[in-house]
């Protein structure tokens, strides 16, 4: 046990401090963003709006954060990364505390898409420091922590966040979340001041390729836009095929979503060492994740026996472990030629699009043509992306033949 415990521990070893700090800031910045899983419920319990008006909102949310990534891209390819998060941090954290002030239907349509705007301005910033401080040979394993600290500030942000309605209400969110952005804001001065920090891959490039023009990273955001799309309705459709065809429990739907969390954080740094240490490429470890999230959905249709959800949330977890931090290392190694904000603001975009669409889709199909179904047609989305995955290797090949 011993010996295995050494093992896990030393998946995070050679990573630098300056990464260390970034997934801290992260997990602060992430656990206070605890507000996002209650708004629907703050929108429709403390100020009453209906249905309708609270996914025209949501919109708000989407629209926002695809312009932010953006904005960000620009600003960290124009002013740099660390001006950028600084600010966006800061800014994030007066919005948050402002937002409680808003009660009418556009008022806060504008006030969601300003705050959704500014504070993912930090995402491509986030990416490209992310980059720059990690050495070429540990950039996926910089990621992975990323994500491992996402995992937990998202896990810990919605208990939290329950406990703080219970006892301050609704507007004690908003005041949580604002001063953990601003907490997070002062410990990224405090340890990330490019006076203190370490650069240990600066890359300037002279003639940057614009990644609007690159063509194999074009194909690679369509696959990543579809990826998504299949992904998410692991958080929209899926808890509702739990309930009404398994009837699973509240409590039930918790520990299954809960394992996903519980998984990424035992195995995902292990896996990534592991397959980094394999001849497989980015692109082909992209298409096995993309393949084992897809085959979570197919086998749903096949029998009626519940174990089969355990069986597909494993196939999904594994899926996204493998695909999320290739494709994040994949992004930054392509923005090395390019500028790097523009690269992983697309980056970013493609998920945010993801999340636009993907959930109304999913609901929509269900509502239309039922789960079975929508797991079929979910398969096909899943089959595209497989498929632009695999131009996209020959792609690459062809390149580099030449």
């Amino acid at each position: 046990m011993k010996k295995l415990f050494n093992n896990y521990l030393d998946t995070f070893k050679g990573l630098s401090k300056e990464v260390w700090w970034l997934a801290l800031i992260t997990l602060i910045n992430r656990a206070g963003t605890m507000v996002i899983p209650f708004l629907s419920l703050y929108l429709t319990e403390d100020l009453n709006f209906s249905l309708s008006n609270v996914g025209t909102l949501m919109v708000c949310f989407g629209l926002g954060s695809v312009s932010g990534s953006w904005l960000g891209g620009k600003l960290t390819d124009t002013i740099g990364y660390y001006k950028v998060m600084v600010r966006s941090l800061l800014s994030t954290g007066v919005l948050f505390i402002a937002l409680q002030f808003l009660d009418t239907f556009y008022a806060l349509c504008f006030g969601i898409f300003l705050v959704m705007l500014v504070a993912d301005m930090f995402r491509p910033a986030m990416f490209v420091a992310l980059s720059a401080y990690s050495k070429p040979e540990n950039k996926t394993r910089s990621v992975t922590l990323i994500r491992l600290a996402i995992n937990l500030g998202f896990s810990a942000g919605p208990a939290i966040g329950g406990i703080i309605i219970t006892t301050m209400g609704y507007g004690g969110l908003f005041w949580v979340d604002g001063i953990t952005c601003i907490l997070a804001t002062v410990v990224l001065i405090m340890v990330l001041n490019p006076k203190k920090s370490t650069v240990l891959d600066d890359i300037l490039v002279t003639n940057p390729v614009s990644a609007y023009n690159d063509k194999a990273f074009t194909i690679f955001l369509i696959a990543m836009f579809l990826f998504g799309v299949i992904f998410l309705q692991y958080f929209s459709t899926m808890p509702i095929y739990y309930r009404e065809i398994h009837v699973l429990s509240e409590l039930e739907i918790g520990l299954l979503l809960g394992a996903n969390g519980f998984f990424i954080f035992l195995l995902e740094m292990p896996l990534i060492k592991w397959l980094e240490n394999s001849r497989l490429s980015k692109t082909e470890l992209m298409l096995i994740g993309a393949t084992l999230t897809t085959s979570s959905f197919i086998i749903l249709n096949y029998t009626t026996w519940s174990g089969i959800l355990i069986v597909g949330m494993f196939l999904m977890t594994i899926g996204e472990m493998i695909a999320f931090p290739f494709s994040n290392a994949f992004a930054m190694e392509r923005a090395k030629k390019g500028n790097q904000g523009e690269y992983m603001a697309l980056y970013s975009i493609a998920f945010s699009m993801a999340h636009i669409f993907g959930h109304k889709a999913g609901m929509q199909m269900v509502d239309g043509f039922g789960f079975d179904n929508t797991w079929y047609m979910i398969t096909i989305i899943g089959g595209f992306c497989m498929l632009l995955l695999l131009i996209l290797r020959s792609h690459l090949k062809l390149k580099k033949s030449f």
